[in-house]
């Protein structure tokens, strides 16, 4: 079994961190801090609950003054970063999660901490109850953290202002309404850093699945700008060509129309126990003398703990498939419970589409 992530949070992080602090600020109380840190419930919080619980304890041996606290704060992140470089640290979550438990307080100083905090560990978690409470505020200062020099600062001004940030606290005006981002995004749509450009196709993916049309519009306009914008096109409409959304297949090349495409001889687990995997082989065919682009996935309609079904496409492949032309594939999904997602024993579904269009499918049963 791999190591849970949140055993890097563990002694040994929380004594350097210390340290750290106690060079910042002499006065810090390290022989204290670290033992109200790993008191009795440590073992027993998960990931974010140990960030919470570090950034909470700290807080009590800082300053009063919150804008001098936040200050230390980031005075302990510009060391790391003029020793790291640049790097981010996963491990040090914890201090932009400080400004996200205290920073609302004195927004000043926690914005300006903020960008430079990023530059070690990402703020992108933090800035988003800046962005609920402060919203006339924050969106111009997305904005201008969209140009400035440091590419983890512009990664933040659009990570940090996706609509649905995973793991991240909702902001749900800008669900309803992406139209602050969009200024961002077009500043950045021909950024250097790939980070960054990633950022922008999982932001426009995100307003995809409320607003497609726009994304559309947004296709349109961008396609065709540059290699790297054509990638974060194609990213980005990742979520709409799962959807089988025509346009959005007709923009990539996918023929809109695949009657002469046919599925084949398709096998398959007939059950499967949780815990191991399920396996399906089929053949592809080209019944016509032309040949014609195609994109390949997989669906599996899930049973959830409430008896509802959880409908899930999975990407094969994209390719040309030549006329007259058959190709035999053969997949694998494994059916071990994770966090993201729990088996349950009963009667699922799996279909093969091609171009968003289901051509076979099937039952199977977990066990």
């Amino acid at each position: 079994m791999p190591e849970p992530l949140k055993n890097i949070f563990a002694r040994p992080l929380v004594a350097r961190f210390a340290e750290e602090v106690k060079s910042v600020y002499p006065s810090f109380d390290d022989a204290q801090f670290i033992p109200q840190v790993i008191n009795d419930t440590w073992e027993s919080l998960e990931l974010k609950q140990r960030m919470r619980q570090i950034s909470l304890v700290v807080r009590r041996f800082l300053p009063e003054d919150l804008p001098a606290a936040i200050q230390i704060m980031s005075e302990v992140a510009a060391q790391h970063i003029a020793r790291r470089g640049g790097q981010l640290s996963f491990e040090y979550m914890f201090i932009p999660d400080f400004l996200e438990a205290h920073g609302l307080e004195a927004p000043d100083a926690a914005l300006q901490a903020m960008e430079q905090i990023t530059q070690l560990s990402s703020a992108e978690f933090a800035v988003r109850p800046f962005l609920l409470h402060f919203p006339e505020r924050m969106y111009p200062k997305m904005l201008e953290w969209s140009k400035h020099a440091s590419p983890y600062v512009r990664r933040l001004s659009s990570e940090g202002f996706r609509p649905r940030l995973p793991w991240g606290m909702g902001v749900p005006a800008l669900k309803r309404d992406p139209s602050p981002i969009l200024p961002v995004l077009e500043q950045l749509k021909q950024d250097p850093a790939e980070t960054v450009r990633r950022s922008v196709a999982n932001n426009l993916n995100d307003i995809a699945k409320d607003h497609p049309a726009l994304v559309l519009d947004i296709l349109q306009r961008w396609q065709g700008l540059g290699p790297e914008t054509d990638w974060i096109l194609r990213h980005a409409s990742r979520g709409l060509l799962k959807k089988g959304h025509s346009e959005v297949l007709a923009r990539f090349g996918f023929e809109q129309g695949v009657a002469h495409v046919e599925i084949k001889d398709l096998n398959f687990t007939p059950a499967v126990k949780i815990g191991e995997t399920f396996q399906f082989d089929f053949k592809v065919h080209n019944a016509s003398a032309a040949p014609i682009n195609i994109r390949l996935e997989y669906a599996i309609d899930y049973l959830t703990g409430s008896g509802n079904v959880s409908h899930k496409v999975f990407k094969i492949k994209e390719m040309r498939l030549g006329g007259g032309q058959t190709e035999h594939l053969a997949r694998k999904q494994r059916f071990t419970d994770f966090t993201t997602r729990k088996h349950y024993p009963g009667t699922h579904k799996l279909e093969i589409l091609v171009n968003g269009k289901g051509l076979a499918a099937g039952q199977f049963q977990v066990v």
